[in-house]
């Protein structure tokens, strides 16, 4: 008895010093159920909920040997407590019991086997209703009303989607690329462009676009093709590989690269105090 009491002593304090502890914890912690931050916490939770069930399991457990014993004790035959199972299968089957099988039993036999006249499955013929309902439903759905079939479905939703993309394009002016890149002539694109060609291709090209250890960009002469569409495809993807300039796509936003690009067609013709030779192909814009 003294063992009891004393186990229960620890259970409750357990319970009520780990509970309130969850709570302190939910109450100081931001995210009190992030387990890379409070990993604790987690550990606290789980060692409640898992004392607490096996606790009330071993008292299940503890008061149903004791009733059994009883009901042994005084000869009493308890119910099987899997008989409404055992019903509801019966139910939902209509097996017949081994004893009532020679009900059943077919006139004939082959060899000795014998066959049994058994009824479908409630669960079965239901199910079976179900599926001529369906066919009925998706009959009348797409071969008499016309309704729209997965495929029609699919190519809707790829226009619509094609739809959203193009207005999020046309409302997002960052979103250049080099098939929809523009020549800009504005001052104010243009200006804008010189400052960024200043800032980060002067040094291989030259402030005036001569030529040092990039190319000359003022001739005609291009390695990988002339025009805005060409050098804005550079810009964004490098040059050539090993040898070429780097991708300035993680550096430039595109609406700079843009006026970047423009700036430098218009450099096109201009007389640099130092050309470098011409390199690569002549361009001929089409």
């Amino acid at each position: 008895m003294m063992k009891k009491k004393i186990q229960s002593i620890i259970y409750i304090i357990f319970v009520l010093t780990t509970f309130f502890a969850l709570v302190k914890a939910f109450i100081a912690y931001k995210n009190p159920l992030n387990f890379f931050e409070n990993p604790l916490v987690w550990f606290a939770l789980i060692g409640f909920v898992l004392v607490i069930t096996l606790k009330e399991l071993v008292n299940y457990l503890a008061t149903k040997k004791a009733t059994e014993l009883i009901n042994e004790k005084e000869g009493i035959i308890p119910e099987d407590p899997n008989l409404w199972i055992k019903k509801l299968m019966a139910k939902w089957t209509r097996a017949k019991a081994i004893e009532e099988e020679e009900s059943i039993v077919l006139d004939h036999n082959y060899d000795g086997i014998q066959e049994l006249d058994n009824s479908l499955p409630p669960w079965w013929v239901y199910m079976f209703y179900a599926t001529i309902l369906f066919a009925v439903v998706y009959l009348v759905r797409f071969e008499v009303m016309g309704g729209a079939t997965p495929e029609m479905e699919y190519q809707e939703a790829v226009a619509q989607a094609k739809m959203q993309v193009n207005k999020f394009k046309e409302t997002t002016p960052d979103l250049i690329t080099a098939e929809t890149v523009e020549l800009l002539t504005d001052a104010s694109s243009l200006k804008r462009g010189k400052a960024v060609f200043n800032l980060n291709c002067a040094s291989c090209h030259l402030a005036d676009g001569g030529g040092a250890i990039g190319p000359n960009l003022t001739d005609e002469y291009w390695i990988l093709g002339g025009g805005v569409k060409n050098v804005f495809a550079t810009l964004v993807n490098g040059g050539r590989d090993g040898k070429g300039m780097i991708s300035w796509k993680n550096t430039l936003k595109p609406s700079d690269m843009e006026k970047v690009a423009s700036y430098v067609i218009s450099l096109q013709g201009t007389t640099p105090e130092k050309a470098k030779a011409p390199q690569g192909e002549k361009w001929i814009e089409e």
